[in-house]
């Protein structure tokens, strides 16, 4: 197991001084914290006995319910009996990891790819082999030659991890004909795919991508969380699988934790059965996508030539490809010098690659504060594009300043 290096970053980008374009941190501001609380004092008042006691190791009955009502906009029709609730979607990856993977098993990932997920897959053992995305997502001849490889090489393939929706940390979204072909690819290859879809809902032109699980039940592990579209606090995702994976899953969960929390459960329930979810969803559809259009505009005006970037239609992120020459790792000590934060390229690739790109997230700060980062972080850069025309990649590379953060900063 090794340390994350988005969470290696937060001590340092929680400082005041620093715009932190780290973390991928949901903007809670906008929830009705009045309606949360008297919620919450309802839920130990009238049932407490049963919020503040063991429950079921699949989840709450009714919870599971209200699951598939809040996947049905992604197109998927599911039954609460294929629904597994799990302690966040991050405990979904690793309960899939855990009974799926072999040490030396592959699991094919987009490149980039989600940071966590890849730290599970390290954890357990897995070779991890990237497949090229392009501003359209994960390309679908790529996968195919992906598959053919590994295979040569006598390797067993386990699964393919995939955010095909407002990706993280890309920032692109697949297109339906694109989820078609991938789709068809792994019937083809008889190669399970385990769809993680935490912002689906976050798209900003208010439509929500028919999800790939949509269109195969027995092929796709749909995974999905509550900590986006209502709060992270709670802990609470789940995952949606065929029935003899989803038996795995329970066995496992329970072996992992006895049970996911009652209490957050069932106040997730109660938050969707007595608040119009939906509308605070497109609240924050509004909020982000001011945010992103603050990131968008200031890097249009402040970038330097030679900086590329992709351009979400939802989600939290961007993906910025840094000038010629400019490592985002090496220059990240001179950007928190310089009270800026980002999360470098390296950290979403299992194999190295990424050292020209960095990780922009808008979700949390406001669209000032976006604007000064995007300001300070274009200044690094073209501080360090002088280094380089003056000094070379040596100079660039060893210019004093702040230690990175350290591994076992949290």
């Amino acid at each position: 197991m090794t340390a994350s290096e988005t969470r290696s970053l937060f001590a340092v980008a929680s400082r005041p001084e620093v715009v932190s374009l780290a973390g991928g941190m949901p903007n809670i501001s906008g929830l009705p914290l009045d309606v949360v609380g008297s919620m919450m004092n309802d839920l130990v008042t009238k049932r407490g006995m049963t919020a503040l006691q063991y429950g079921s190791g699949q989840g709450d009955p009714t919870l599971r319910e209200q699951i598939c009502d809040v996947m049905r906009p992604a197109g998927i029709n599911a039954h609460p009996d294929d629904v597994t609730v799990t302690v966040g979607s991050q405990q979904a990856l690793d309960l899939l990891t855990r009974i799926f993977i072999d040490p030396g098993d592959v699991i094919l990932a987009e490149a980039p790819s989600y940071v966590v997920a890849l730290g599970t897959f390290r954890s357990y053992q897995a070779d991890i082999v990237h497949v090229e995305m392009d501003d359209h997502g994960l390309v679908p001849e790529r996968l195919r030659e992906a598959i053919a490889a590994v295979r040569a090489a006598g390797k067993t393939i386990k699964f393919l991890y995939t955010i095909p929706s407002y990706h993280n940390p890309a920032g692109v979204t697949l297109p339906q004909q694109r989820r078609a072909e991938v789709l068809e690819i792994c019937r083809q290859a008889d190669v399970l795919i385990v769809e993680d879809d935490p912002y689906g809902l976050l798209g900003f032109d208010g439509e929500v991508p028919r999800a790939i699980r949509a269109d195969d039940a027995e092929q796709v592990v749909y995974v999905g969380s509550f900590s986006k579209t209502f709060a992270p606090g709670f802990r609470v995702g789940w995952a949606l699988a065929p029935h003899a994976v989803r038996e795995k899953l329970v066995l496992a969960s329970e072996n992992s934790v006895l049970c996911p929390p009652a209490f957050s459960q069932l106040a997730v329930s109660e938050y969707l059965s007595g608040h119009d979810w939906m509308a605070q969803v497109k609240d924050f559809r509004e909020m982000y996508r001011e945010r992103r259009d603050a990131m968008l505009e200031a890097l249009d005006d402040l970038m330097p030539a030679g900086a590329h970037w992709t351009r979400p239609t939802g989600g939290f992120y961007v993906w910025l490809t840094l000038p010629e020459g400019i490592d985002a790792k090496a220059m990240l000590p001179r950007a928190v010098t310089n009270r800026v934060a980002y999360v470098p390229g390296t950290a979403f690739f299992a194999d190295g690659f990424g050292a020209r790109s960095m990780r922009l997230s808008y979700c949390y700060p406001t669209p000032e504060r976006i604007r000064e980062g995007v300001r300070r972080l274009a200044q690094v850069i073209e501080q360090e594009m002088e280094l380089r025309a003056t000094f070379g990649a040596w100079g660039s590379a060893q210019r004093p300043g702040l230690d990175a953060p350290a591994p076992d900063q949290s």
